[in-house]
């Protein structure tokens, strides 16, 4: 027979006591309830020492009565809800002994708790159970995350993004202070179905667990009047506005960034329609009193139209706000139906005002000739190519799908030799051709030989030939520098590229993307039998290249003289059946490092016919990612 359970000890069922009498009260915690000090009695009984009285502990009573052993026990016996209120009266508790007895909750950065009083691990937990999937998850380090701030944090998105979905409804005309928080949201914090109606509103959410926000994302039908209030106790960092088009949904966001001019760091406009003049009046909202200064790190349109059709305008606010970002780090203008003359404007106002930018990107928009002269008021670039201003913290240049064309890359060359800290470019899907590639090589032949030179170029889809690319491999590999990224995918190219591309991998580039540019059998065997004996590689992609079993032979020497190689995406290559074998033998020799093979979309393949693919795991997961049966993924069809 099984030996018996031993009994829980009376310290346990203590400790389970206070906390069943913590969580049964934790719906009433709040400006009306522990937060005040109060003791409650039920039935409005004086407290006499009778025995009809209902005894409540506080939070307060037990922060100031157990020692810290206790307190860790019973911290993962508390909801989310109770944790909260027993974690803030114990920050209170050690702030006011350091001096910080002013200091909200949720402000104190910097401020270190006594290990008594940390209960990172229970938040991290309590973070786990509720978002398994979340990346945040994962993260094991307690010393550089506060996870309750990211518990709470999240969970005011939640519920912001509940209360959107009710907003939305045609029959709603009310308040969004009263919008209601769904009971399965509320189950999650208190653990409980017995939950308090005032329990259930937007407005107490955000008023007591606003102080942990962050970086929130807000749905235009939230962005009204009120929404500056409902976080008028937060520190809010990072702002994310989706579909803001009328002016009442500006007027709203305008207020909040206002509010937070002070400590904003980041704001991001997805699927919004911004006027010059409305632009002007965002800009305006984020300067801090007094100034002409703002504290914004990143600033970014993601398929946002910021200027008005056939129109020459452009927001005057938005050019001074470049011009006096100090601390502007990032910018991004993707699908913005920007013009070509406003794309050079933005430019020329970088380069004149020596920004600090160190992240340029402008993609998805159609601006072929943008550094021509297009009409007298933009001018054109010459006296700031002529003079000594330069981009010298800029490091990350996107110009990706931009419909730019080789004559485009002569012009871009001039403002790439102001950018002399330059580390990544990515200039795909545009089609420069051969031509444009050759311009290229130039400045790239030039920028590697200096001490800071090109880490990370992407040419994806630029109608590239094998014989520009096989220029640019040259290149690339006669200098002393390595590149540590290159990418030519979806450039159709044949396996005339492969013996340059062969040579190419000794030069030390550690990842290469190859993707889809018909390298085909001939192809692998040409790259196989070129590879060197040891190679750099730690990511490659040879995915959509139809190599058949030359592509599985290629993968298996790749195994063997790549000791750093962490990732192969061999997908969609019509590997046959025996190919797992021939990898899986490499994989036996040489897994020190690789943790992900994924062969998807190849349709031969599955885990059934060949079980051994499961055997090979990395930190507990998968390495040989297969499809499950055979025949699960469709081949890839290249035709156009």
């Amino acid at each position: 027979m099984a030996a018996a359970a031993p009994p829980p000890s009376l310290q346990s069922l203590c400790l389970e006591a206070v906390a069943s009498h913590l969580a049964s009260a934790a719906g009433g915690a709040g400006d009306g309830g522990w937060g005040s000090g109060e003791h409650h009695h039920s039935d409005g009984e004086e407290d006499d020492g009778g025995d009809g009285d209902l005894v409540v502990i506080t939070p307060e009573e037990v922060a100031e009565a157990l020692p810290w052993e206790l307190l860790h026990r019973l911290a993962p016996l508390l909801p989310p809800a109770a944790l909260e209120s027993l974690d803030r009266c114990c920050s209170s508790a050690a702030a006011t002994g350091v001096g910080f007895g002013s200091v909200p909750v949720g402000e104190r950065r910097g401020i270190k708790r006594s290990r008594g009083e940390d209960f990172n691990s229970a938040w991290q937990a309590l973070f786990r159970l509720r978002w398994p999937r979340c990346d945040n998850a994962e993260h094991d380090s307690l010393d550089t995350l506060d996870w309750q701030q990211q518990y709470w944090e999240k969970h005011l998105q939640e519920c912001l993004d509940e209360a959107a979905e009710s907003a939305l409804i045609p029959s709603f005309c009310g308040s969004i202070n009263q919008l209601s928080i769904s009971a399965k949201v509320l189950r999650y914090i208190l653990h409980s179905d017995d939950i308090p109606q005032h329990y259930a509103t937007l407005l107490y959410h955000c008023s007591r667990f606003g102080s942990y926000a962050r970086c929130l994302r807000l749905q235009s039908v939230l962005c009204t009047a009120e929404i500056s209030g409902l976080f008028q106790g937060s520190k809010l960092e990072t702002l994310m506005f989706v579909r803001i088009i009328s002016e009442l949904e500006v007027n709203g966001v305008c207020m909040l960034l206002s509010c937070h001019a002070e400590t904003l760091l980041s704001l991001e406009f997805i699927h919004c329609l911004l006027s010059p003049a409305v632009m002007d009046k965002i800009c305006n909202s984020v300067l801090q009193k007094g100034s002409v200064n703002h504290g914004i790190q990143k600033f970014s349109f993601k398929s946002s139209r910021i200027w008005e059709p056939n129109q020459q305008n452009i927001s005057v606010g938005l050019l001074d706000f470049l011009s006096h970002g100090k601390s502007l780090h990032s910018l991004s203008l993707n699908d913005t139906k920007m013009q070509p003359s406003f794309a050079k404007m933005i430019v020329h106002t970088l380069l004149k005002s020596s920004s600090g930018i160190q992240t340029l990107e402008i993609s998805e928009n159609n601006i072929a000739g943008w550094l021509k002269a297009v009409d007298k008021r933009s001018a054109c670039l010459s006296p700031a190519l002529e003079s000594n201003v330069s981009l010298n913290s800029l490091t990350l240049l996107n110009l990706r799908g931009n419909n730019l064309n080789k004559n485009d890359i002569e012009d871009l060359c001039k403002i790439l030799i102001k950018m002399p800290d330059l580390r990544d470019l990515d200039i795909s899907d545009n089609p420069i051709m051969d031509e444009g590639i050759r311009l290229l090589i130039c400045f790239i032949s030039r920028t590697l030989r200096k001490e800071k030179s090109l880490w990370r170029l992407k040419v994806e889809n630029c109608d590239l030939t094998n014989i520009g690319v096989t220029e640019l491999l040259e290149c690339l590999s006669s200098v002393s520098e390595p590149l540590n990224l290159l990418s030519i995918a979806d450039n159709h190219l044949g396996s005339s590229v492969a013996a340059a591309l062969g040579n190419f991998l000794g030069s030390g580039v550690r990842e290469l993307n190859i993707e889809d540019i018909g390298l085909g059998p001939l192809g692998f065997q040409i790259l196989e039998e070129a590879l060197p004996a040891e190679v750099a590689l730690s990511h490659i992609n040879i995915s959509k290249n139809r190599g058949g079993i030359r592509a599985a032979h290629f993968i298996s020497r790749v195994i063997r003289q790549a000791p750093g190689l962490l990732s192969v995406n061999a997908g969609s290559n019509l590997l046959p059946l025996e190919s797992l074998e021939l990898i899986c033998n490499a994989m036996k020799e040489n897994t020190s490092n690789l943790e992900r093979l994924d062969l998807m979309g190849n349709m031969h393949l599955s885990d059934v016919a060949f079980p051994a693919a499961l055997e090979f795991r990395k930190h507990g997961k998968q390495i040989l990612i297969v499809p499950s049966q055979p025949g699960a993924c469709a081949p890839y069809d290249d035709d156009p």
